[in-house]
């Protein structure tokens, strides 16, 4: 099973990218991995809510495979520990998805075209984040997730 990280956004800040690269790297030692930034659309800054989320769903519903396994990250969605993280990846791998998408929308959250299409909605907390900290929280959570999975001793329950 294949790992895509997918956020709307500029790139990563520097004061998270290196974490954001660690992170990454360590989860390509269990699944290939890696990271697809989505560029704001040109004058974002004047669109309305609405129609910035319209212009980011087209470029999002463009990166997917029709056989993506889709985990939209939103507040609204259902909360996991890690362990359960553990094992819902697990079970995706069983299912022999060839590839799950983990998606952090923009800035207002997403249009109801990508929710639609999210096979799960996913939430980190009832706190809301920076999406530059959601993108480090994601990796590091995966990476966990792929420790748990091993029995390896970076998780302590």
């Amino acid at each position: 099973m294949k790992i895509l990280f997918c956020s709307a956004g500029k790139a990563h800040e520097t004061y998270v990218k290196q974490g954001i690269s660690d992170f990454t790297s360590r989860v390509n030692k269990y699944f290939s991995a890696e990271w697809l930034l989505i560029a704001p659309p040109k004058n974002a800054y004047s669109m309305s809510e609405d129609e910035l989320k319209k212009k980011e769903a087209k470029n999002i519903l463009s990166a997917f495979r029709a056989d993506d396994y889709i985990v939209l990250l939103d507040e609204r969605g259902k909360q996991m520990s890690s362990a359960d993280l553990a094992i819902f990846m697990q079970q995706r791998a069983n299912e022999s998805i060839k590839r799950i998408v983990f998606l952090i929308g923009g800035a207002y959250g997403v249009n109801e075209a990508v929710i639609k299409k999210a096979n799960y909605t996913w939430s980190l907390s009832k706190l809301v984040f920076p999406h530059m900290l959601v993108r480090l929280i994601l990796a590091e959570q995966v990476y966990r997730a792929c420790t748990i999975l091993r029995n390896e001793k970076y998780h302590h329950a």
